[in-house]
């Protein structure tokens, strides 16, 4: 007597199921990370205050960072004060409503960081918050 066997097939993976799953794995990381902001080269020794409180977080600010060599940096680029005010009316004419912030080394000089004030005022820059580092107790 002949029994029929029937064939058996070679098991196999189905992709396509597979590939909604990592799709769907690949959009939860990406929507779950966190980006940091990368911090500037520039080192700057904030100078310490006795009253200083925490702002309340603004929506990424413009920093404009003051190096004690007399140095301007907005964002992180290189800026001469000569050419502050034309940078600044550049930054403020592509997005209106991004605050400043000012973070000066505590080594520079008194004089230099006034003139960066005047060019502030003269580009129409109000209410400019400044770093400061709380004291250590």
């Amino acid at each position: 007597m002949r029994f029929y066997t029937r064939k058996r097939r070679m098991p196999a993976v189905i992709i396509v199921s597979l590939i909604d799953i990592l799709a769907i794995l690949l959009i939860f990381v990406i929507v779950t990370t966190t980006f940091k902001r990368d911090q500037p080269a520039v080192v700057i020794n904030l100078p310490d205050s006795k009253t200083a409180t925490a702002a309340p977080a603004q929506t990424d600010p413009a920093i404009l960072s003051i190096s004690a060599d007399q140095k301007l940096y907005l964002d992180n680029k290189q800026v001469e004060l000569a050419d502050l005010k034309q940078a600044l009316e550049d930054m403020l004419a592509a997005t209106p409503n991004r605050p400043l912030a000012l973070n000066a080394d505590k080594a520079a000089p008194f004089g230099f960081v006034v003139s960066v004030m005047d060019v502030l005022k003269e580009a129409n820059v109000k209410n400019v918050p400044a770093f400061t580092q709380q004291q250590q107790q």
